[in-house]
């Protein structure tokens, strides 16, 4: 039996893996997505569906004023005293106030909370604040009883180093409350960039698992050990124990902060971040996926992968799992229930009817026109995940623009500052026009009109098709089957982390959905009758 990796396709990063009985549960990062924190559900390691997004209520969570790729990171789930357990980090500022060039103040602000619930797709609490230290919060559950929290410690001054280790303090289960002093366990390898932290204990060893090296090209997953829990640790003697740095050929690039689990015939298994750079682009389009491989116990007492390299693999094979069930996505969606469609997400606010409903227009998706394209606070902007290098995507879009300042249409979208916006929209004689407007960092074009065509009468049904790099566009009249393309193709590789501006977080991978705005401020609606992905490859 063989697992294929990626088992999390354009599903986000920063797993965390948990068993309960023969259930296997995975949460990742969803930034400034809404609702926050994804969870997946297995039972044999190579087959997942989505079980939860838990923070749904304003009480839980509001994202609205969040940088772009900020918000919920690393989420930590965890199983005790007949509950989970999650933790998580709001990031709410990234970037440097510069003093004195690289060696500047660097003021950031992590929040890191607790939640609980008795079922995995059951209400889970209200937060907890558990501390502002840094970010990736986890717990371990020491076989005492006792629980302790771990994070990385973030130093904003000047000539220190800014990721400075791993923080640990006990905290109390039932409450949250954080007892007696925190206490920096761990300071890291030369590699630097030390976060992720997770703690594990087999055979009277405490076992470190840290992320190193930045979650780019020298990702490494790193190790040490102690025979007390507060240290001091050994570091692994071969260095990272799983990477893939130093290996351009490697199919499965980033690889890096990872978590364990074992299965209950004692096998150890890893899920951790990875990349899958297009060739010749040596861009990732899919953003982070989640990843998964067998490990094994040496005689040392030293965790390593099976066959000792520490590479990232393509294709793993392990005891009681089943084969991985690669069958293209192919969703139509046609907006015939009061509820959004599982695959879609939203933007920040954790107030969704002031972005849209589905029972307005029964039979139909309304976005309400808010603000614009990129904005913080109040975007109306639905959208799922772009899971394969090929792909199309189309809807149906009912809107009448009355003025310059009001559009509606598809949209593929990675931030505020990177994305190609199909849209209806007035042109300067007052008729409606199917417009492309695409934001290209470091381009002339950044956030410009780059193509248009006069909008047919009525409905109108809008197109994208992308294949590897390249993405065309294409329109048609509702009751007319022949499609009518944009001139020329247009780049799809700058819906990745690796295109950028200096200095701004990118975590989050490709989107792909409707949009609405309404920079006159009456909220015009648009009314969308269906959304259809499908994958190509």
């Amino acid at each position: 039996m063989t697992i294929r990796n990626p088992i999390l396709r354009g599903l986000n990063p920063d797993p965390s893996i948990v068993r309960v009985g023969d259930d296997y549960y995975v949460a990742t990062s969803t930034f400034e997505w809404f609702p926050g924190v994804q969870i997946h559900h297995s039972r044999d390691l190579a087959n997942w569906s989505l079980a939860a997004r838990p923070l749904r209520r304003p009480s839980q969570l509001d994202l609205r004023g969040n940088p772009d790729s900020c918000g919920i990171w690393a989420p930590d789930i965890s199983y005790a005293g007949g509950r989970f357990h999650l933790l998580y980090t709001d990031v709410k500022r990234y970037g440097r106030t510069t003093v004195n060039g690289d060696k500047g103040i660097s003021f950031r602000d992590f929040h890191n909370y607790w939640v609980w619930s008795d079922r995995i797709d059951g209400e889970w609490s209200d937060p907890v604040a558990l501390n502002s230290s840094g970010f990736d919060p986890a717990l371990f559950h020491d076989d005492d009883g006792r629980s302790w929290l771990l994070n990385m410690l973030w130093d904003h001054r000047p000539g220190h180093q800014r990721f400075a280790g791993v923080l640990l303090q006990e905290m109390d289960l039932r409450t949250g409350q954080l007892l007696g002093e925190r206490k920096l366990i761990f300071k890291g390898t030369p590699l630097g960039f030390t976060e992720g932290p997770h703690l594990y204990k087999r055979n009277g060893w405490y076992h470190l698992l840290v992320a190193e090296g930045g979650t780019e090209r020298n990702h490494a997953v790193v190790m040490a050990r102690s025979r007390s829990l507060f240290g001091p640790y050994e570091v692994h003697p071969d260095g990272p124990v799983l990477s893939s740095r130093d290996k351009p050929e490697a199919e499965l690039a980033r690889a890096g902060h990872g978590d364990l689990v074992e299965t209950p015939s004692g096998e150890t298994w890893m899920v951790y971040l990875c990349g899958r750079p297009l060739k010749g682009a040596d861009r990732c389009v899919l953003g982070r996926e989640t990843a998964i491989q067998p490990m094994r116990w040496g005689e040392d007492d030293w965790l390593r992968t099976i066959d000792g390299s520490g590479t990232a693999m393509l294709e793993v094979s392990g005891q009681g799992v089943a084969d991985t069930c690669r069958v293209p996505v192919d969703e139509r969606h046609e907006f015939d229930s009061p509820a959004l469609p599982g695959p879609f997400q939203w933007l920040r606010t954790p107030y969704p009817e002031q972005l849209f409903s589905l029972t307005d227009r029964p039979g139909y998706l309304r976005l309400i026109g808010r603000e614009s394209i990129g904005s913080r606070f109040t975007q109306s902007l639905i959208a799922r995940r772009q899971q394969a290098f090929r792909y199309t995507a189309e809807t149906l879009v009912d809107v009448s623009p009355s003025n310059f300042q009001q559009a509606a249409g598809l949209i593929c979208y990675y931030n505020g500052s990177k994305y190609h916006f199909l849209q209806i929209a007035l042109a300067d004689n007052g008729e409606r026009q199917v417009q492309l407007l695409s934001a290209i960092p470091g381009s002339e074009e950044c956030g410009n009109l780059v193509e248009s065509a006069p909008a047919p009468p009525g409905p109108v049904a809008l197109r994208v098709e992308v294949q590897d790099e390249t993405a065309r566009f294409g329109f048609r009249a509702a009751e007319t089957e022949e499609w009518c393309w944009l001139r020329g193709s247009f780049d799809a590789t700058i819906l990745s982390d690796e295109v950028t501006r200096p200095g701004f977080p990118n975590f989050t991978g490709a989107f792909v959905g409707m949009a609405c705005y309404d920079l006159s401020g009456t909220r015009m609606p648009a009314d969308f009758a269906y959304f259809h992905y499908r994958e190509t490859e």
